[in-house]
């Protein structure tokens, strides 16, 4: 069984869910398919969560009535019998019935989950009924069924798997099964949300739980690029990634992908395949856990970084240093990014400012503090083990003429980091291009 994926562009109209539905059916081997609320729908809901929160139920009302139109508008596209469109209607009106019954009571971040949700309930109810209309044998399943987070907020494998198999078996024999990706159950039995990767990541547990032969992600570019395609000129998709370098090219800035969300098929060693819905004949990037050696393969920005350093003489020799100041963060729930240490000083840089003040203040007792801000960290990911002679060089040629506060090498063995100013990124970005990917 294959697992498919497609985003909130992908479903965003008529003409591309039946886009869909026809890439779907082409396959030769059962098909998972999960899918996104139709794009724009989520903003669309939680901005009618927002108006509740204020209690404003006519503002909510409001936003519902236009998003009710539109749907409607869509179904008369989408299908083309009276009897397929009355049935839809109707499903499509007792959803946004069932979300206009939250206008009423008392509003908290439960109800705001039950209604976000309502927008892949929506997609994948549109798009059964559209593979009803054209005789295909699909069958919807709901997510809600077998997908659920623990008391922690991470999924809940062992049910997933566990539920998901009793779900297939009483459903076995379809070609095509649909689900909603993102939304889930909580360990109280709630409906909540998996967050980070949304779709992608139902998609990757989906993947697991089944032990499909592979994990296809449909968005509207084709693969992973070797660069930033909206800042530097002539990029290419990069056909191949191992696993952890799809990861640190996530985490860094290559917004196609969650760097979380792939790890269920990493760990399972099933493939991840990034496709591109406008064109589907295009090969995409495959992500597995082969790595190509000799190799650089992309580069990945991070915007809006902020750097601190701690500069103390006290530093020298002193036990537990480090994890004092660590501490400090973590009580403060804000990841590090990148770190440098010296005898006498130590250099870190954040995305996360919401505790910024704090934090320096309490760091204020080590030692004297500098704060950097608008800052940027350029990612430079491939085979960089350190046995590779000369190839952090490569990087580092490419950036002589770039002021860099802080290089991050080592803590992988793929990836090398610079810590720069925004300004200079895009003249970083096109150097490292031209240097690291120059035709031969």
């Amino acid at each position: 069984m294959k697992v498919m994926k497609f985003g909130g562009t992908s479903v965003g109209s008529p003409e591309r869910m039946k886009s869909v539905a026809e890439l779907v059916a082409k396959s030769d081997e059962p098909v998972f398919l999960v899918l996104s609320a139709m794009s724009g729908t989520t903003n669309s809901l939680v901005e009618v969560g927002d108006y509740l929160y204020k209690k404003n139920p006519e503002g909510a009302n409001d936003i519902l009535k236009n998003l009710e139109k539109k749907y409607y508008g869509h179904i008369d596209e989408l299908l083309s019998t009276e009897e397929a469109r009355a049935d839809a209607k109707e499903f499509l009106k007792s959803e946004f019935k069932y979300i206009r019954s939250f206008t009423k009571d008392i509003f908290t971040s439960f109800e705001e989950k039950s209604i976000v949700a309502q927008g892949e309930v929506m997609s994948t109810g549109m798009m059964a009924a559209y593979m009803k209309e054209i005789k295909k044998d699909a069958v919807l399943l709901s997510a809600l069924d077998f997908m659920r987070i623990d008391k922690n907020g991470e999924p809940d494998m062992p049910y997933i798997r566990e539920k998901l198999a009793e779900v297939m078996k009483n459903n076995a024999g379809h070609h095509i099964y649909i689900t909603q990706g993102f939304i889930c159950r909580n360990s109280y039995g709630e409906i909540d949300n998996l967050q980070r990767g949304g779709s992608d990541y139902t998609a990757s547990l989906v993947g697991a739980a089944l032990e499909a032969s592979e994990i296809q992600i449909w968005t509207d570019i084709d693969g992973m690029h070797n660069n930033d395609p909206r800042v530097v000129e002539h990029t290419e998709p990069v056909r191949q990634l191992n696993f952890e370098e799809a990861a640190e090219l996530a985490y860094f800035g290559a917004k196609i992908l969650h760097p979380t969300c792939i790890q269920p098929a990493k760990f399972a060693g099933i493939p991840v395949r990034l496709k591109n819905t406008m064109e589907p004949d295009a090969p995409g990037t495959i992500i597995d856990n082969v790595m190509m050696r000799g190799t650089i393969k992309a580069v990945a920005a991070k915007d809006n970084i902020t750097a601190i350093k701690i500069r103390s003489s006290r530093m020298l020799l002193a036990t537990g240093f480090l994890r004092k100041v660590f501490e400090i963060f973590e009580s403060y729930q804000t990841p590090i990014d990148m770190i440098a240490t010296s005898e006498v000083g130590v250099s870190m840089s954040i995305d996360d400012t919401t505790h910024l003040s704090e934090i320096v203040d309490e760091l204020k007792k080590f030692g004297t503090i500098t704060v950097d801000k608008g800052m940027c960290i350029i990612c430079v990911v491939g085979d960089l083990d350190w046995s590779n002679v000369g190839f952090e060089t490569l990087a580092t040629d490419a950036m002589k003429d770039i002021p860099v506060c802080m290089i991050s090498y080592g803590g992988s063995d793929c990836n090398i980091s610079f810590l720069i100013k925004s300004v200079d990124k895009k003249r970083a970005l096109q150097s490292l291009s031209d240097t690291l990917f120059k035709k031969k």
